[in-house]
């Protein structure tokens, strides 16, 4: 995925509390995506949130705060994803997954490394 091309964005909502064998799940999944050789993923913290048990997750509630809305976008072609689907239903208890189409651009390293 070097050049302009097609892909699938894969976005997983979970809480910020959320473990998986006593560790973050959110480090978990990264750590998986980049195992599986995936393109690139993102954790991205969020201040303000609600899910399925409509129970709203704010960073202005200090006993709500720990537990505020983690979104992990992970992005490579429909196949890898759909691929790494099966790891990701094995490590969410809880959440949302959503796949969208994606248009890059382009994605480019640093070459200094």
């Amino acid at each position: 995925m070097k050049n302009e091309s097609e892909a699938s964005l894969l976005r997983i909502f979970i809480g910020e509390s959320d473990k998986y064998k006593k560790k973050s799940l959110y480090e978990v999944i990264l750590e998986e995506a980049r195992k599986a050789g995936m393109s690139g993923g993102t954790v991205i913290r969020g201040c303000l949130g609600y899910g399925a048990n409509s129970v709203i997750h704010t960073s202005k509630v200090l006993r709500l705060s720990e537990d505020l809305p983690i979104i992990i976008e992970i992005i490579d072609s429909e196949e890898k994803i759909k691929s790494f689907l099966p790891k990701v239903d094995e490590l969410v208890t809880e959440g949302l997954v959503t796949i969208e189409k994606a248009h890059v651009i382009f994605y480019r390293g640093n070459s200094k490394k």
